[in-house]
């Protein structure tokens, strides 16, 4: 490990440093004369890094060595994460798709069936709504739950559904077969925890104003419980312009699939805010190696309680798996169907 110490540290400052790495079996070596740059020779463990960043006298970790993070790919095989019948990573894509909120059980089972014909294998829906104003629609909460539940036994979708408090936790898993940390909760460390160790697959939003080296730690608390089937989502990060709601963040989704070993996944609904630019910006994430999609989709838009202008149509949808199927094949990645395709009513 390589730390870069504070310039002109004080002795008791640079003493702790190194009765740490002592603590921790590491040798030190100065590599400076201002001895600022120290070398820590000594076997790694996934907490090490963050414990020298959490002294006062390390202004950065620039090499972590051996003590990898649970995240860090160093080598590490893609990690393929299975949930009902989707597969996320080592080649495989897949679609999530549903409205934003449960809100109608009929209209629920009409957008399921409309979204499996189209090639999606898990159905995206809040019983729980973090919303901005608390005059909003928050969701039906349990009956919510309910109705996704009775969804899932009549149409086969796997669920995909938010939590947002470690007190529901519990409830949500007993319907969910993937839970979902959105992007204002990313920083609830109380509720990482108690959603990884349930061991359910869990879908990580990245907070629209957090660094990715915040995201990465965020999946370090799910990973820290000993879950590893994490899927990580780039949603959009908060801009400057009106044009659209969020920024999606190419760029972060293509250095993600080199810094890790999880899946990464983009929200281009939530990037976008708009339908009509939904299709575009989901084809930009998949052909900056995104491992699938979450995708906002409501025949009927104008009657939804929440972001009814950025859901798409079901043809809309259907253009969308037509994409990612193509640019998939162009690397040699597979676009996974779901087993039945063509359920009626």
């Amino acid at each position: 490990m390589l730390l870069r110490l504070q310039k002109g540290l004080a002795d008791r400052q640079l003493a702790a440093v190194l009765e740490l790495a002592r603590g921790l079996g590491y040798q030190s070596r100065f590599l400076d004369l201002e001895r600022e740059l120290v070398r820590l020779d000594g076997p790694g463990a996934p907490d090490h890094r963050s414990l020298f960043e959490d002294l006062a006298g390390v202004r950065t970790v620039l090499d972590a060595g051996e003590a990898l993070e649970r995240h860090e790919r160093a080598g590490r095989p893609d990690r393929v994460v299975k949930v009902a019948e989707a597969r996320f990573g080592g080649g495989d894509l897949s679609l999530i798709a549903g409205p934003c909120a449960v809100e109608d059980g009929a209209r629920l089972i009409e957008i399921a069936r409309e979204a499996r014909e189209q090639g999606a294998t898990l159905l995206r829906g809040g019983a729980f709504k973090p919303r901005t104003s608390p005059y909003s629609f928050q969701g039906l909460g349990r009956r919510g739950l309910d109705l996704l539940s009775r969804v899932r036994a009549e149409v086969g979708l796997g669920i995909v559904t938010e939590v947002l408090e470690t007190r529901e936790v519990e409830h949500v898993a007993e319907i969910a077969d993937m839970i979902q940390i959105g992007a204002r909760s990313m920083h609830s460390s109380p509720l990482l925890l108690e959603v990884g160790r349930t061991g359910k697959p869990v879908l990580l939003k990245r907070g629209f104003g957090s660094t990715v080296r915040e995201f990465l730690l965020a999946a370090e608390f799910l990973l820290s419980t000993g879950n590893e089937s994490i899927v990580l989502c780039e949603r959009g990060v908060r801009g400057f312009d009106s044009v659209t709601r969020n920024l999606l963040d190419v760029g972060a989704v293509a250095y993600l699939k080199q810094a890790t070993h999880l899946p990464v996944i983009i929200d281009p609904s939530h990037a976008a805010g708009r339908a009509d630019l939904v299709r575009a910006v989901a084809r930009a994430g998949v052909a900056a190696g995104a491992d699938g999609l979450i995708v906002e989709v409501n025949p009927h838009p104008e009657e939804a309680h929440s972001d009814g202008a950025q859901a798409i149509s079901i043809p809309e949808l259907g253009r969308i798996v037509e994409d990612t199927r193509a640019l998939a094949g162009l690397d040699g990645r597979r676009f996974v169907q779901p087993q039945i395709v063509g359920l009626t009513a």
